[in-house]
């Protein structure tokens, strides 16, 4: 960029005008280096140029980059209202700007209609309609000390030739002073940020320090919650699976009975009396797989009324035998590894035999080609944090029953869901999914645990740990056998009360058919005003859950009156099964619905008896 360099006055009044040119630049000089606002120094700079040069105006662009690149924006104006340039769009790098915004010429002209690169651009072709007149021109660069270009002044008069050569060297003088004063304003201005970012950096690391806690708080309860929300998603979708499972499985059964029943109906109005039996046997059928499905249902959801007794599972195990070969099949060996001195161990003895003969099964349908099923027992102290961590059980002594295959094997997202109620990998129509659900159940219900250990290709282990008895002597026998139902008395004398229809009718045809004479009630308060009769009864027959007054309120005011009254309960709810040890004591007993007739039979026979039995099904 050339500075023509002005001649030297020749006339007094040309060196008066110097010094006072000179005087007015040293006094923006100082004024400038004085200076620390920026848009201050650059109104004070346009202002002296407009003194200096006899501009009618003058105006300072900044160059400002922003994301579509580089615009020039006016930062100051001297001479003419800021109104004058509002209305005029901001001056683009045409071929007259481009040289001052660029850094690259100073641009001073007589006339600059009559330069050649004006009205060469879009979509003005010079100045704007309605914009200033400008003639004369003159346009300097403000380059600051490391060449960065800043923006430009720009200076413009109507008439012509208004700006010398001795306005051009002025203006560079103006310029240099106004590039070192924009350097140390943006120095400070840059430094000031820096401290205001770092105090406001302090203010917000202390208002961190200070909220920490509560945020810490808060964020925890956020954790929290997603955790619930999700703890109540994953529970949704396991009732859901639950559900699904028991409907499809029940509407099954319920079609075979309701099926099977109007099969009768229809050959009973056809007389095909004949074919009766056969479809009652199937509604039969299909009615004891529900029963059996409610208690694998209950044993899962640990709600089974349970009668524990003393079992030397060695013993159990051999007996079992025969059916464990008839169940698993010729292509199946069986290997049995028990512990000599096993420990004693009390549980349901039904249960703990229906969950060998479900584990069997299992292991069977993994080993379609064959293999061995090995049936292992041994004592096992579990220390109470390895018991706490592992297994969720008290620490102490166990026995431990384990059947392992050689089968397929468990990736571990199946081995995740193994006990979950309705989960199977086999085919549908092929499972409930309920074995290793009930077989967990009645072990957490038995205050033990399972465990599985399985790799696929490899073969799967479940064990059962089942706590230690400690039995001075083991009773004779480890399977009760079949008793026969003693004789009813016949001619006596029973009070049923039963607030479900069907129910009672039907238990009071079987009391019936026993030979007693029958008295019935739907409801507590009924029964309660039979007792206060002079009736002499042999037995009460009461449902726990009756409206009005319960069946243990009755019972206790039936015995006030007769105190040996032998009362039989029953329930269809877990909670009264749970609740066992309260309905049973001398002369008192509890049977779970669904029960078949034989049972019931049997166990009113042998109450009034004397005799008594135990957790008919």
């Amino acid at each position: 960029m050339q500075i023509e360099v002005p001649p030297m006055p020749e006339s007094r009044e040309e060196l008066i005008a110097d010094r006072q040119a000179l005087e007015i630049l040293n006094r923006i000089g100082g004024r400038l280096a004085a200076e620390l606002n920026l848009e201050t120094m650059v109104q004070m700079v346009t202002d002296a140029g407009v003194e200096l040069t006899g501009a009618q105006f003058g105006a300072f662009f900044y160059n400002v980059e922003n994301e579509g690149g580089v615009t020039h924006t006016l930062y100051a104006l001297a001479g003419v209202p800021r109104e004058a340039f509002s209305r005029f769009p901001q001056p683009r790098a045409t071929a007259v700007f481009a040289p001052s915004f660029a850094g690259t010429e100073i641009i001073r002209s007589d006339d600059i209609t009559q330069d050649p690169r004006y009205g060469k651009s879009g979509p003005h072709f010079g100045m704007p309609h309605g914009h200033l007149p400008v003639t004369s021109y003159l346009a300097i660069p403000v380059v600051s000390r490391t060449g960065e270009v800043l923006g430009a002044l720009f200076f413009g008069h109507e008439k012509s030739a208004v700006f010398t050569a001795r306005h051009e060297w002025l203006m560079v003088g103006v310029a240099g002073h106004a590039a070192v004063a924009f350097d140390n304003a943006r120095l400070l201005e840059s430094a000031q940020r820096e401290i205001t970012e770092r105090r406001r950096a302090e203010e917000a690391l202390r208002q961190f320090n200070e909220t920490l806690e509560a945020r810490v708080k808060a964020r925890t309860a956020e954790l929290e919650h997603i955790h619930e929300v999700l703890r109540q998603a994953q529970k949704m979708e396991a009732i859901g699976q639950l559900t699904g499972g028991i409907a499809h499985d029940f509407n099954n059964l319920l079609q075979g009975i309701v099926g099977s029943l109007e099969m009768a109906r229809r050959r009973l109005g056809q007389g095909r009396a004949a074919e009766l039996p056969r479809h009652v046997d199937a509604a039969i059928d299909s009615a004891q797989r529900a029963a059996g499905l409610t208690h694998r249902l209950l044993a899962y959801s640990r709600r089974q009324p349970l009668a524990p007794k003393t079992i030397d599972l060695n013993r159990l195990v051999a007996s079992l035998d025969d059916l464990l070969q008839r169940t698993l099949g010729e292509t199946i060996r069986i290997r049995k590894l028990l512990a000599d001195d096993l420990w004693l161990t009390q549980c349901d003895l039904h249960q703990i035999e229906s969950s060998i003969l479900n584990l069997a099964i299992n292991a069977r349908d993994a080993m379609p080609d064959g293999g061995t099923l090995t049936i292992e027992t041994r004592n096992v102290h579990l220390a109470a944090q390895e018991a706490a961590d592992e297994l969720q059980v008290a620490g102490g002594d166990y026995v431990c029953l384990t059947v392992t295959d050689t089968g397929c094997g468990m990736p571990p997202e199946v081995i995740a869901r193994a006990f979950d109620p309705f989960f199977t990998t086999k085919p549908i129509g092929q499972g409930t999914g309920l074995g290793l659900s009930m077989v967990y159940g009645f072990a957490r219900q038995s205050e033990g645990h399972t465990q599985i250990k399985s790799a696929p290709d490899v073969g799967t282990s479940v064990s059962v740990f089942l706590p230690r008895q400690h039995a001075v002597q083991l009773p004779e026998g480890v399977v009760e056998l079949a008793q026969q139902t003693p004789q009813p008395l016949r001619g006596g004398s029973v009070l049923l009360v039963e607030d479900e229809p069907t129910v009672r009718s039907v238990v009071a045809n079987v009391l019936q058919d026993m030979g007693y004479n029958v008295l019935q009630a739907h409801d507590g308060p009924t029964g309660l005003a039979i007792l206060e009769t002079d009736v002499q009864l042999d037995l009460l027959v009461t449902d726990v859950g009756l409206p009005g007054l319960n069946g243990r309120q009755l019972a206790d005011l039936a015995r006030t009156r007769q105190p040996e009254l032998k009362v039989l309960f029953m329930t269809g709810y877990a909670e009264h099964a749970l609740m066992k040890g309260n309905f049973i004591g001398e002369g008192l007993e509890l049977i779970t619905k669904p029960f078949s007739i034989e049972a019931f039979a049997r166990q009113v026979a042998t109450l009034v008896s004397g005799g008594r039995i135990r957790a008919a099904k």
